[in-house]
């Protein structure tokens, strides 16, 4: 079985991440969410989650590392010199590596997008050196993944899916009748 590790770092993005984590584990792929040192960690709006484990050398075993965003979730993610020498580890391996919003600027600073199609949050253009920016919700190109923002988590989240082999076409009717006000 497939498994993600989805980081949390202090600040991060609550709607980008458990939206990943939620869609994830609704498609019966195996993830886990990283912290690094507290138990709770405080999301961008104060709200708190329990982090499923602490940041450690077992992210390597994982099939995909997911960066979310947030502020200062992203750029704590960036000032971390363990998580820009993970993101290395993993392009190294041909891993997958999925950013989106303030994530993205994690993988600029690891130098792992040279030469790749990146998006990232509004005027991220300037600051994802190396990658070629497009102006897409979702792009996925080679081993890397990024995402536009808070308003992208559900094509990202899919696009993750995919990647790992599985079909979100009934996810995606299902989620959608719901939301039209059916019932599942």
């Amino acid at each position: 079985m497939k498994r993600v590790a989805v980081l949390m770092a202090q600040g991060y993005e609550e709607g980008e991440t458990l939206t990943i984590v939620d869609l994830l584990r609704r498609a019966n792929i195996e993830c886990h969410t990283f912290g690094f040192g507290e138990e709770f960690v405080d999301g961008m709006h104060h709200i708190k989650v329990k982090a499923d484990k602490v940041f450690n050398d077992e992210i390597k075993d994982y099939d995909v590392l997911v960066l979310p965003g947030g502020r200062p979730g992203g750029e704590n993610l960036r000032k971390n010199n363990e998580v820009i020498q993970m993101v290395q580890y993993f392009n190294q391996q041909n891993k997958m590596i999925a950013a989106m919003c303030s994530g993205t600027i994690v993988l600029s600073d690891a130098q792992v997008i040279d030469g790749k199609k990146v998006t990232g949050y509004t005027g991220y253009q300037e600051k994802l050196h190396g990658g070629i920016f497009v102006d897409r919700v979702v792009v996925y190109d080679q081993n890397i993944i990024t995402s536009q923002g808070p308003a992208t988590p559900y094509p990202f989240a899919f696009q993750i899916i995919e990647a790992l082999g599985k079909d979100t076409t009934e996810m995606k009717e299902r989620l959608m009748y719901n939301f039209a006000g059916g019932k599942s």
